[in-house]
């Protein structure tokens, strides 16, 4: 805890005060002690940052399923690529903006925390996002050795995404009512039809051998995002004058990052014998959680003191782990994977140009945002 002494009164301790401990003065600089409730009325309009949030977060994080999914939308494969691309630049920035440093301003060695009892002697951020990586790795390299001492197969990183974006195209092919695509004399859909039934498809072990690994890694990326979502949920609904701009930063930070989230569950091959409600579900949980944890932060709008030193330790610990499953993925499931791993990416310098853009883009727009949340 933090070394206080009930005889001082924090309106009256100057920096130069030599009988006072310089973790005090820090405590009291950042309001730490004289942390207090924030919530100042809007009642209204927080209640409906639950509704806002959850369809806009809930349909962004389904539409790169509904392209894939839905060959009626015809929706254009270089929509689904933006949408995907984006959404790693999303996830990447994520990671460094809006965990790693949040996680800094809490535990670090200058704040409060950083500086008083078993906190103040050692550097505890990078200790928990370098053991989070190392968790995650290693479970990483331990779902790859029993998938393929079980299927006996190697799943070539690339094929899952070429999988994907040939089955985009191939149903809007097949999904052009009354046209004859052999004999039409559109160019273009002859061509991505021709695309679509020379591309390489994947026998079901490959594909079963590619959801065990992609899946689970999904998995803990999201997991990592849930972490945060319920800490931005929880201040949302109890946050003071700072609410008008938050809520309608929280839009589109939550848009994007569910955007991020279902681009990559999209890109996940999916077995036939695997239930097909189980993308959906992942959408809707990621939808859910900001909301409910609204709600939640609203029932405690009056006592929730989002500065006290417990709220601190709490939020910096989160942030640290979340920061790290989301750096690993970010950097070695999503960015290594794509363009790295990816033997075909020279293959078409225009799209590896605008694969490239749309994750630069993302990951701008996303730091941009951590100005604000």
């Amino acid at each position: 805890m933090v070394d206080m002494h009930t005889d001082w009164d924090p309106s009256l301790i100057t920096i130069d005060n030599d009988t006072v401990s310089d973790s005090w003065k820090v405590c009291i600089i950042d309001g730490v002690f004289q942390s207090e409730n924030e919530y100042n009325g809007s009642l209204g309009a927080r209640i409906s940052s639950i509704f806002v949030i959850f369809f806009v977060s809930t349909f962004l994080t389904l539409f790169p399923l509904l392209a894939q999914r839905m060959p009626r939308l015809r929706i254009p494969l270089y929509v689904y690529l933006f949408a995907r691309y984006f959404g790693v630049g999303v996830i990447v920035a994520t990671a460094f903006i809006h965990l790693l440093d949040p996680a800094y301003d809490t535990l670090g060695g200058r704040t409060c925390v950083g500086r008083t009892g078993n906190w103040g002697l050692y550097s505890w951020v990078p200790a928990i996002i370098l053991v989070s990586i190392f968790a995650v790795f290693l479970l990483d390299v331990f779902m790859q050795v029993i998938v393929e001492r079980k299927f006996g197969v190697h799943h070539d990183h690339s094929a899952g995404n070429k999988e994907v974006e040939t089955a985009i195209i191939r149903n809007q092919a097949n999904t052009i009512n009354n046209i004859d695509v052999e004999n039409t004399s559109d160019s273009s859909i002859r061509k991505e039809r021709e695309l679509a039934t020379t591309e390489h498809v994947m026998s079901e072990a490959e594909i079963e051998h590619a959801w065990r690994q992609e899946f689970g890694a999904f998995l803990l990326l999201e997991f990592g995002v849930i972490f945060h979502s319920v800490l931005i949920g929880l201040n949302l609904g109890a946050v003071g004058d700072e609410f008008k701009t938050l809520y309608i930063v929280l839009v589109f930070h939550q848009s994007f990052e569910g955007l991020g989230i279902g681009a990559r569950l999209s890109a996940i091959p999916w077995p036939a014998s695997k239930p097909t409600w189980i993308p959906w579900a992942c959408c809707l949980s990621y939808g859910l959680v900001t909301p409910v944890s609204i709600a939640i932060g609203l029932g405690v709008r009056t006592t929730y003191m989002s500065e006290s030193y417990n709220a601190n330790i709490v939020q910096g610990i989160l942030n640290a782990i979340s920061s790290g499953l989301l750096i690993y993925n970010g950097l070695v499931e999503l960015l290594a994977r794509d363009f790295i791993f990816d033997h075909n990416r020279t293959k078409d310098l225009g799209k590896l140009v605008f694969n490239l853009s749309c994750v630069i883009l993302g990951a701008g727009i996303m730091s941009l945002i951590g100005k604000w949340a």
